[in-house]
């Protein structure tokens, strides 16, 4: 299910807009949620990238260091079509760096410090953004007034186009793969991601539908804000209820894998419903040896704030979202906003994911 034809959670679109004119219209800082130890074999560099992808700059932080690449990790892809900060850890056993800090006309390193771990994968708090919208229609009282209801009440958790490649063709690719198509391993995670990614979407585009993608149904199982952490089901009581409404907890929905669905009674029946007719890639995916996970069906956007340019038509909007999330489904629940990257990169595989 492309990001089109995805139904918004706080009403019909207010705007139309562009983004990503320039790189500058769309920035992301990221916020690794713990300082560096100071000490260690692993050097942190925190890197200022614009139009490159993380994996190349991670390749050239590793010529530079004199390592393999393996030796260099990152807590996240950034998206290549941006002006974005964050962290690269280079293993250096003999905590002995080139005496001149690597220099690209596409990154600039920040700031260096030592740390006692490597960055592995998923280790980040979540990320700042500051975008800036072009060419902004409609009218601003509305504008503003569906601001105000994303930061009350956040927005559908969906996962952004950007997983799903153009045209949505990683999720027929993966569907392709699981019935026998030979995939390179360097793609193969990507449509494997895409594919479970479709099946989440498509039980909270239905949970939008019917008005309960941020309320509890009989059977739910809850995830605690700012965790992976879930429980449930169990009696809806008010206690719930008003850690529901005040955002501790959120309602969750289906990372497909092996084991039984969690929920019960009305969230097991509109779960199972939904993916009914998703058998092959339900199928594909308990091969690959996932389990049952869930996801939160709802996203808080955390610190938001706008502001109109001056002498021009553009929005300012600045937010944080926790690692995992997408700036585009924020974008989404706001409007229509057309992407001027799109159709400017190669392939059909997502460059990254914010």
């Amino acid at each position: 299910m492309s990001g089109d034809s995805l139904p918004r959670g706080l009403g019909d679109a207010v705007l139309q807009a562009r983004m990503r004119v320039q790189w500058e219209d769309f920035r992301v800082v990221e916020d690794l949620g713990f300082e560096p130890s100071g000490s260690g074999e692993h050097l942190l560099l925190r890197v200022e990238k614009r139009g490159a992808n993380t994996t190349w700059v991670g390749e050239q932080l590793a010529r530079w260091a004199g390592i393999a690449p393996m030796g260099v990790s990152y807590a996240g892809l950034k998206d290549r079509h941006a002006v974005t900060e964050q962290t690269f850890s280079v293993h250096l056993p003999k905590r002995v760096a080139p005496d001149l800090l690597p220099e690209h006309d596409s990154f600039r390193v920040l700031d260096t410090h030592w740390h006692s771990r490597k960055l592995p994968r998923g280790a980040l708090a979540g990320n700042h953004f500051v975008l800036r919208l072009r060419e902004v229609h409609g009218e601003r009282a509305a504008i503003e007034s569906r601001l105000a209801q994303i930061a009350a009440r956040g927005v559908p958790n969906y996962f952004g186009e950007q997983r799903f490649g153009h045209d949505g063709g990683n999720v027929a690719a993966a569907v392709a793969m699981f019935a026998g198509k030979r995939v390179d391993r360097a793609k193969r995670g990507f449509l494997i991601s895409a594919g479970r990614s479709s099946l989440f979407n498509a039980v909270l585009a239905e949970r939008v539908a019917e008005g309960c993608w941020d309320a509890a149904l009989e059977g739910e199982v809850f995830m605690l804000d700012g965790s992976h952490s879930v429980f449930g089901p169990e009696p809806l009581d008010d206690q719930l209820q008003t850690r529901l409404a005040a955002m501790d907890i959120h309602p969750t929905g289906p990372l497909w894998g092996r084991g039984e669905l969690r929920p019960q009674s009305d969230a097991l029946a509109l779960e199972t419903r939904v993916l009914a007719e998703q058998q092959a890639l339900k199928s594909g995916l308990e091969s690959e040896g996932l389990r049952q996970e869930r996801r939160a069906l709802r996203l808080p956007v955390r610190q938001l704030h706008w502001q109109w340019l001056s002498d021009s038509p553009d929005l300012e909007l600045r937010f944080f979202l926790p690692a995992g999330a997408y700036a585009t489904v924020v974008l989404h629940a706001l409007g229509e906003v057309s992407d001027g990257f799109v159709g400017r990169a190669s392939g059909s595989l997502p460059e990254s994911q914010s």
